[in-house]
C-alpha cells in the first residue's frame, strides 16, 4: 500500500520543527528513524498532513554523560546506543537489551527516542527508560518540559506528548558502580516483538539487595515498573525463598491481555519464568561495596 498524501518539511532547528507541528494543528508527525511511522503510514493507520524531518538538526545526534545521568538525543540510532562506550561500560543492561531490538537494518536507522515516543508496549526501549528512571525532554511553542517516564506512557501507542510537541532527548540514570543486572526476553523468532521481557538492576550492600529496580514489558498496555517485586527483595539476601516471594508478588502485580499470540495465563507464567532468571542473574552479577569489604 501507499501512504495518503502528505507535505514534507525539512526542519532546520528544534524551533522550526515545533513551529511546523503547531501550524499542522495536531496533524503533523516527526520523522527521525521512521521504522514504525512509515509502515503505519503505508497501511494508512496514520495519515499525517505533514512530516517534519528532524534528521538535519545536528545537536540531536549525541549521547552525553552529565553527572550520574546519560542524555540520549532524539537522533541517536539504536546502533549508536548499542556501541557507545559510555553505555557499554556504565549501563551493560541497556547494551544487552539493544541486541533484542528488531534486526540490524532497523537498528541502523531507528532511534532510541523514536521507540520511546512510539510507546509500543512490546518494545524494549520504553521498558528500559522506565527501568532507568528516565526523563523525556520535550520542546513545543510554549517552551520545554521534562516528563518522568512514569507519567509519559499513557497507553498502548499513547504518550503524554502534545500534538505540537516533540521529544528532544531522553536522560537515563547510570547505575551505581558494582550494580548487578539481568535481562530476559522471549519472542517466537529473533527480531519479533516479545511476548514478555524483564530487566532488573540491584546493588549489594552488607549481603543485602539494595536499590532494586524491576521493569517489564509485554504484559500490559504500557511498560511496567514492578514495585511490589522490588519491595519483596529490598533489604534482603536474594535466596530461593526470597525469589519465591518476589515471583508471587509478580504474579499478583500483572494482568496481561490475551491475544492471538498468547493467553493471559501463558503470559503470566512466562513472566514468572523470565523474572526468576533475570533476578538471579542480577544478584549473581552484583559486586560488594567498599563498605561491605571493609567490614
Amino acid at each position: 500500500m501507499k501512504p495518503a498524501r502528505f507535505d514534507y518539511v525539512r526542519a532546520e532547528s528544534i524551533a522550526h520543527a515545533v513551529e511546523v507541528l503547531a501550524d499542522a494543528g495536531g496533524d503533523g508527525k516527526v520523522l527521525a528513524g521512521g521504522q514504525s511511522l512509515m509502515p503505519m503510514m503505508n497501511f494508512r493507520l496514520v495519515k499525517p498532513s505533514v512530516l517534519v524531518d528532524i534528521n538535519h538538526i545536528a545537536e540531536l545526534d549525541r549521547i552525553e554523560h552529565r553527572g550520574d545521568r546519560l542524555h540520549v538525543g532524539a537522533l541517536v540510532r539504536h546502533r549508536m546506543t548499542a556501541e557507545d562506550a559510555l553505555v557499554v561500560r556504565h549501563i551493560p543492561v541497556l547494551h544487552h537489551a539493544m541486541k533484542h531490538v528488531a534486526h540490524l537494518t532497523v537498528r541502523n536507522r531507528g532511534t532510541f527516542c523514536g521507540s520511546v515516543c512510539h510507546a509500543d508496549p512490546a518494545a524494549e526501549m520504553p521498558m528500559m527508560t522506565v527501568l532507568l528512571d528516565g526523563t523525556i525532554h520535550t520542546a513545543s511553542p510554549r517552551g520545554s518540559r521534562a516528563l518522568p517516564a512514569r507519567d509519559f506512557f499513557v497507553g498502548s501507542l499513547v504518550t503524554a506528548l502534545e500534538p505540537d510537541e516533540m521529544a528532544t532527548s531522553i536522560e537515563i540514570a547510570v547505575p551505581a558502580e558494582g550494580s548487578g543486572w539481568g535481562f530476559e526476553e522471549f519472542a517466537r523468532r529473533h527480531g519479533d516483538y516479545a511476548l514478555a521481557a524483564i530487566a532488573v538492576l540491584m546493588e549489594r550492600r552488607d549481603g543485602q539487595a539494595r536499590n532494586v529496580r524491576v521493569a517489564m514489558m509485554g504484559v500490559g498496555d504500557t511498560p511496567l515498573r514492578l514495585l511490589d517485586v522490588e519491595a519483596a527483595l529490598e533489604g534482603r539476601e536474594v535466596t530461593r525463598a526470597a525469589l519465591d516471594e518476589a515471583i508471587e508478588a509478580l504474579k499478583m502485580s500483572i494482568d496481561p491481555n490475551s491475544d492471538l499470540n498468547a493467553s493471559s495465563d501463558y503470559r503470566r507464567h512466562l513472566a514468572a519464568v523470565l523474572a526468576r532468571r533475570a533476578l538471579g542473574d542480577a544478584w549473581s552479577r552484583t559486586r560488594q561495596t567498599s563498605v561491605e569489604i571493609a567490614a
